[in-house]
């Protein structure tokens, strides 16, 4: 597709992945997501990532992602776009799922580096820009290198924008470093990309070199809390910024302080616990092999929140 199609809509400000609510028995649960949903387009967030890390894209099979897509396509009924993951090891099956996401409706999908087979460079170039040469609508890079192994290079990604294979960045990659040479590198290009931090506990610091917006996880939990966050650092109240990122950083130790999971079961399984526990969804159920949370780690999770002024529903 056309540089001018690929980057006609620029994403900024807060765009959350979304949970997956399942049943106990792991099945999707349709109105638990509905409230989640509903709950971040009413706090005011920009755009949500459906099947992001966070929306469980390692663990679905093609029936359920479809489920997955389009209940929250039907929900969000356009008020805000509607980020699809498409991660797959390989550039084939990457394509299927962005035939699937652009079937039912998705604006943009989301795609990392190949992985499993050990990927060169220009191959990994070469992944991005059969994507974005297949795709009907906006492909953004997703970098996280501790998932995939392959760190994208930000000359690389500046040169996907320029020539319209890419419209964005979703960095999770933890590198602070690279990050800001990306910002300078696509400044400079004459803003080809737009430029989104996944890191919810330096978002602060991600607006103040230049990012366009943010992918936290978090917000499933405080939607609100980075909407403020976002319309400070809009309105230039980088105080009010750090204030706000100070007090999700503490919120975001319902992910720290478990004890029970770690990785992937520790930070979505808190995520999911406190929806629970705030009355949003039903069952802080996880995909197998992962378990739930377990009783010590859920009381934390509650004393962190209450700590952070959300209201707890009745246990």
């Amino acid at each position: 597709m056309s540089t001018s199609d690929q980057t006609a809509t620029r994403l900024t400000g807060v765009i959350p992945p979304v949970i997956t609510p399942l049943h106990e028995d792991r099945t999707l649960d349709v109105e638990g997501l509905e409230r989640v949903l509903e709950r971040m387009l009413a706090a005011g967030i920009t755009g949500v990532f459906a099947l992001g890390s966070t929306g469980e894209t390692a663990f679905h099979p093609m029936r359920v992602r479809e489920q997955i897509v389009r209940e929250t396509v039907r929900i969000v009924a356009g008020r805000v776009p509607v980020l699809v993951g498409v991660v797959a090891p390989q550039t084939a099956e990457v394509i299927e799922r962005i035939d699937q996401a652009q079937e039912l409706g998705a604006d943009a999908v989301v795609a990392t580096a190949p992985f499993y087979a050990i990927t060169a460079p220009a191959e990994v170039e070469r992944h991005f820009q059969i994507l974005g040469e297949h795709a009907d609508i906006p492909v953004y890079a997703y970098d996280i290198p501790v998932c995939v192994h392959t760190k994208l290079d930000p000359a690389m990604l500046v040169r996907l924008g320029e020539s319209g294979a890419i419209a964005g960045v979703k960095d999770s990659s933890g590198d602070d470093v690279s990050f800001r040479r990306l910002i300078l590198a696509n400044r400079a290009a004459g803003s080809p990309l737009s430029i989104l931090t996944g890191h919810e506990v330096v978002v602060d610091g991600a607006y103040l070199s230049g990012a366009d917006g943010c992918v936290p996880g978090l917000g499933n939990v405080d939607p609100e809390g980075y909407v403020r966050l976002d319309q400070a650092a809009r309105r230039g109240d980088w105080e009010a910024v750090r204030t706000e990122q100070d007090r999700l950083a503490e919120l975001m130790g319902i992910a720290f302080g478990v004890r029970g999971q770690v990785g992937w079961g520790a930070g979505v399984g808190s995520f999911k616990t406190a929806l629970q526990l705030l009355g949003v969804i039903g069952s802080r159920q996880v995909p197998q092999p992962f378990e739930a949370l377990d009783e010590a780690d859920t009381a934390m999770v509650a004393g962190i929140l209450e700590a952070a002024g959300l209201t707890l529903a009745s246990r």
